[in-house]
């Protein structure tokens, strides 16, 4: 795998970089503090987003800019990818608003979903990247640091062993879980056999021939006894036949005699209805001849020929057109009344409201003259005001004459004092760092020499390189010192420049702020102006609209008199009116009470048929019932012959003895029911022990074979635990003798001709070096570069194993370096030189560096250099070929 090409947008400090990444050896260098860093780190989160980064979403963001974006193209396997990653800031938050690979034939969307494909593809997540192929700033001694255990678990997890050791955990849960089941079913078994053995002990067969016997018994005796029972019904229900027959004719003589009785009181009553009835014709022939009369005097007040339905209908039509033709005319009357009365009240209220709107535009155009004379006093106010700003604007303009950044730059020249003042900060801080390292290292050597000998193998130290390099310790203090102090003297020069920019900034930013109050009191002058003469200009309007408004109200107030009287002449009209609507209404009554009577005597004369019909019907009706009586009569008689009490007497007692013999027997076959219920239930009792005794041996095979079955997974099971187990632990062998050899490999490139002959890594992954006269040494006994250096091997080696033991089929990452010099001195970096070139001869494809120094440098392939634009603090980067930047400066040389 390499990286082709990587592309910044808002990132940290780069505002807008593309740089495309070659085969081979690639340093980018710079000065401290421009971003070398931040490209690795931007490479870094393209593949695996925020879990690849030691801070925030919002930390990356370029300051003060609303988006951000990284783009990484890619080469793995021969196929071609690339990753684009886009933030957004909402609010006080960043979040992720696009995150897109495209491959080969596929798309995937979402930061989630990248970040997986990514580790699928090459079978690492961020840990593993960084442990195997990325040795970040600072954690270079990270995997020497660490215990034997922490060791471990990186290496097997780089060489993805943790799978089987997972494998492992899981056969030996579920070996766990086949034994709980296991266990249970042999409780189970044990249980269904002391179930077995107990019902077998039992002689369920004997209890049960001798239960079925009793049975029988008992069955003869309810068989007999239901036979005589049968023959005592039949006894019993043929004199209840008798009886029942008796009862029957006695309750229809009672009925007859009921019947009969009800009949003559019926007749009698209806006899006197008929004479009431009667009476009822008599009284309404009566009223006929008073409702006569009082028609006749009504058809004369109506001025009618003839008292007739259809004179009082015809009547009723010329009243109804005479009203309808005076409602018209007082409806119109009416309207005219009103619209009059509504059209004066209005024109009385138009004119007060004409009166009202003249004395409200005066009062305003008062009001308006006492407002203009108040902007004029504010007018002079704010013209005093503008005099004091502009002078106060001026003084400040001046501050600008000698001071170091002009007006407007003020905030630029802050930050660039600022970032210089944090640069040397930074540098400060690294000195510091390199000088306690330095007095470290040449403390301890000093103790060795003062020791002679070293005081843990005992050997001499003379010649030692540790002894040798005191001189060079000394020099670098020395020269740290002079730094350091020079630091200090240009960090309060600095300070103090801060100090000044803020002023100027607070200057700056007041000019501002007058400037725009200064152009705000102009503006407020130019519209009190306006303002005044707008005022005084409307207040004479309004003096004009309120005399126009006093000669319209003037007017309406004649108009409303004119309308006035004219409403009063309608108004009379309107009383003529509803007099000769009184007159048609009175007419109408005196038809509607003629009308009702005619109605009346003719439901009278209905009234009157009507009750003579009644009569007839109650006639007839009683000449049917004195048949119906006669008939009654004569069927009690024969009814009376029938009845013989001797017969009914003798069925009687009949029927008490089988009654008595039927009870008898009743709880007889109670006895004999019940206790064949008893038996029948226990032998359904027997029958069911003997049905669960053949399902409990049915059971117990099937948990016999079950048991045997989880017995041979439980074998399985362990056997397969057992395997994972010594499968890892053999890979683990397999790997850490390889690692050995290539770390040895390593080391001897780095260490071939020093005092070094090899290292040991152990099954546990401890480390430990071996001088050549076979001292051991633990590797925190070594130097803080040769510390520095060994990890840097140790790196490369698991980086080697692991892209041999893939063989080719995930090529590796780009072996990735960030500033791995920092504890190194000029001899270990050539070796470290020596090993870049080692790895770059044993087929890493791309190894990217970042440091600044020279001998690095010198051995790139590719040279990206990172400048820092200190006016707008943004970094840009700039791509050369190394061997030809190394032809030209021999050219220069010679």
């Amino acid at each position: 795998m390499r990286f082709d090409r990587i592309r910044l947008q808002n990132f940290k400090p780069y505002a807008d970089t593309d740089l495309e990444l070659t085969d081979g050896v690639t340093v980018i260098h710079g000065l401290n503090g421009s971003g070398k860093s931040s490209l690795l780190e931007a490479c870094f989160f393209a593949l695996y987003g925020a879990h690849a980064l030691d801070e925030t979403l919002e930390d990356v963001m370029t300051t003060g800019t609303e988006e951000a974006e990284v783009e990484l193209w890619f080469t793995h396997d021969g196929a071609s990818y690339h990753i684009d990653r886009r933030l957004r800031k909402s609010g006080d938050r960043v979040q992720t608003a696009k995150c897109v690979l495209e491959g080969p034939e596929t798309t995937v969307d979402g930061s989630r979903d990248v970040r997986g494909f990514v580790t699928d593809l090459l079978r690492m997540d961020a840990e593993a990247f960084v442990n195997c192929a990325y040795v970040r700033q600072g954690e270079v001694n990270k995997l020497i640091n660490a215990t034997p255990a922490q060791r471990q678990d990186t290496i097997d997890e780089l060489l993805q062993l943790g799978k089987l050791e997972e494998y492992r955990v899981r056969a030996g849960n579920a070996r766990l879980g086949v034994e709980d089941v296991l266990t249970e079913r042999r409780g189970g078994l044990s249980k269904v056999d002391s179930q077995i053995e107990a019902k077998e002990d039992a002689d369920l067969h004997a209890r049960l021939n001798a239960l079925e016997t009793e049975l029988g018994e008992v069955d003869a005796k309810i068989t007999n006894y239901e036979e005589q029972r049968e023959r005592a019904v039949s006894t019993r229900e043929d004199a209840q036949d008798v009886l029942e027959s008796y009862r029957e004719k006695r309750a229809e003589l009672d009925d007859l005699d009921e019947d009969i009785a009800d009949l003559r009181e019926t007749i009698e009553a209806d006899e006197r209805k008929r004479e009431s009835l009667r009476s009822e014709v008599g009284e309404a022939r009566d009223r006929v001849e008073e409702l006569r009369a009082r028609i006749d005097d009504l058809r004369s007040e109506a001025d009618l020929d003839e008292a007739t339905a259809d004179a009082v209908a015809a009547r009723r039509e010329e009243l109804d057109a005479r009203e309808e033709t005076v409602r018209e005319d007082l409806t119109d009357a009416r309207q005219r009344r009103t619209m009059l009365s509504n059209q004066a009240e209005k024109l009385r209220e138009r004119a007060e409201e004409f009166e009202s709107r003249a004395t409200e535009k005066r009062s305003r155009a008062e009001e308006l003259d006492d407002a203009a004379e108040e902007a004029e006093a504010e007018l002079e106010q704010r013209r005093e005001r503008l005099e004091t700003l502009e002078g106060e604007l001026d003084d400040l303009e001046a501050e600008f004459a000698d001071a170091p950044a002009e007006l407007g730059g003020a905030s630029a020249h802050r930050e660039e004092v600022r970032e210089a003042l944090a640069d040397v900060r930074e540098r400060l801080t690294e000195a510091n760092a390199e000088l306690e390292n330095v007095r470290d290292r040449a403390e301890e050597a000093r103790e060795l020499r003062d020791a002679g000998k070293c005081p843990e193998c005992g050997q001499p130290v003379e010649d030692s390189p540790h002894v040798d390099a005191i001189g060079e310790y000394e020099e670098r203090i020395e020269e740290l010192e002079r730094t350091l102090s020079n630091l200090r003297d240009r960090r309060e020069t600095l300070e103090s420049k801060v100090e000044r920019a803020e002023e100027l900034v607070e200057a700056e930013n007041r000019v501002g702020e007058l400037r725009s109050s200064r152009d705000l009191f102009e503006e407020r002058i130019d519209d009190a102006e306006e303002t005044v003469e707008e005022r005084r200009t409307e207040a004479e309007s309004l003096r004009e609209t309120a005399d126009e408004l006093d000669a319209e109200a003037e007017e309406k107030c004649s108009a409303a008199s004119t309308q006035a009287e004219a409403a009063e002449e309608a108004g009379a009209t309107v009383v003529e009116l509803e007099a000769d609507v009184e007159a048609v209404a009175d007419a109408e009554e005196r038809l509607d009470a003629l009308s009702d009577r005619l109605s009346a005597l003719e439901e009278t004369h209905s009234e009157i048929d009507r009750l003579e019909e009644r009569r007839e019907n109650v006639a007839e009706l009683n000449d049917e019932r004195r048949e119906r009586l006669a008939e009654k009569r004569e069927r009690r008689s024969s009814l009376a012959e029938e009845v013989d009490e001797s017969t009914v007497e003798d069925a009687r007692e009949r029927e008490e003895k089988a009654a008595d013999y039927v009870e008898q027997v009743d709880e007889a076959l109670a006895t004999l029911r019940e206790e064949r219920d008893e038996l029948q239930s226990d032998v359904g009792g027997v029958k069911g022990e003997l049905r669960q005794l053949e399902e409990l041996r049915e059971d117990r095979e099937e948990l016999a074979a079950r048991v045997d079955a989880l017995e041979s997974l439980h074998t399985e099971i362990e056997e397969l635990e057992a395997m994972y187990g010594d499968l890892r632990a053999e890979l683990r062998q397999r790997n850490v003798e390889s690692l050995e050899r290539m770390l040895n490999e390593t080391f001897d490139l780095v260490y071939g001709n020093d005092a070094y002959s090899r290292i040991r890594l152990d099954g546990e992954y401890e480390l430990t070096v071996f001088q050549k006269d076979g001292t051991a040494l633990d590797p925190e006994q070594l130097s803080g570069g040769e510390r520095a250096l060994f990890n840097l091997s140790l790196r490369c080696a698991i980086y080697r194993l692991l892209a041999e033991g893939i063989e080719g089929a995930a090529p590796m990452p780009p072996l990735i370096l960030d500033e791995p010099t920092v504890f190194l001195d000029s001899g270990h970096v050539s070796r470290l030189v020596d090993l870049v070139d080692e790895m770059r001869d044993l087929g890493v494809r791309q190894i990217i560096i970042v440091s600044h120094d020279e001998e690095l440098v010198d051995a790139a392939d590719e040279l990206v250099t990172v400048e820092k634009d200190p006016t707008s603090n943004r970094s840009s980067v700039r791509q050369e070929d190394a061997a030809a930047l190394a032809a030209a400066e021999s050219l220069a040389d010679d």
